[in-house]
């Protein structure tokens, strides 16, 4: 259910960033705030819920951006992993703490999906615009992180539980 909810957020969140991007002009940065729903399911939530979150996530991402179908629902997998196990390390459950890890998994989302852009693409060449974005993207995100946290914190207000007895977690 909790997957249901941050999904639709995902999708309310990605049609007023499109028209907030539109609207202030910025054409090469964007506020990430897929990475940030991503991550919060990276921190908060049971495995397989997480993964099939961030799945049905990164493909709202593909339908909004209009870029190949499956780079950005694979990316958001991945990072949903990476950042898994990451917060076995590093402490994302403070708001400070989520922000500033939002904005690294979002260096690493932005700059995989440049790579796979490059790598698979005959007309990336005019792409390092989008590394050029990099930092507003990064500053965008963190403070998205920052002011969504205390919303996403009401929407799964316990800790992160891992399933047991043989069911799948």
């Amino acid at each position: 259910m909790r997957g249901l909810q941050l999904g639709l957020l995902a999708l309310v969140l990605l049609s007023a960033e499109s028209v907030l991007v539109r609207g202030f002009g910025l054409e090469v940065a964007r506020v990430d705030v897929t990475v940030v729903v991503v991550v919060f399911m990276a921190v908060f939530s049971r495995t397989v819920e997480g993964a099939l979150t961030s799945f049905a996530v990164g493909y709202l991402l593909d339908v909004f951006t209009g870029r190949p179908t499956g780079l950005f629902p694979a990316l958001a997998v991945l990072v949903f992993l990476v950042a898994r196990g990451a917060a076995q390390l590093l402490d994302g459950k403070s708001r400070l703490g989520f922000a500033l890890f939002t904005t690294g998994a979002s260096a690493g989302h932005s700059l995989l999906a440049f790579l796979l852009t490059w790598l698979t693409s005959k007309s990336a060449e005019g792409r390092v615009l989008s590394l050029s974005g990099m930092p507003a993207q990064l500053l965008l995100t963190l403070a998205a992180a920052w002011l969504l946290f205390p919303l996403l914190s009401r929407l799964e207000p316990g800790e992160r539980t891992e399933g047991g007895g043989g069911r799948l977690a």
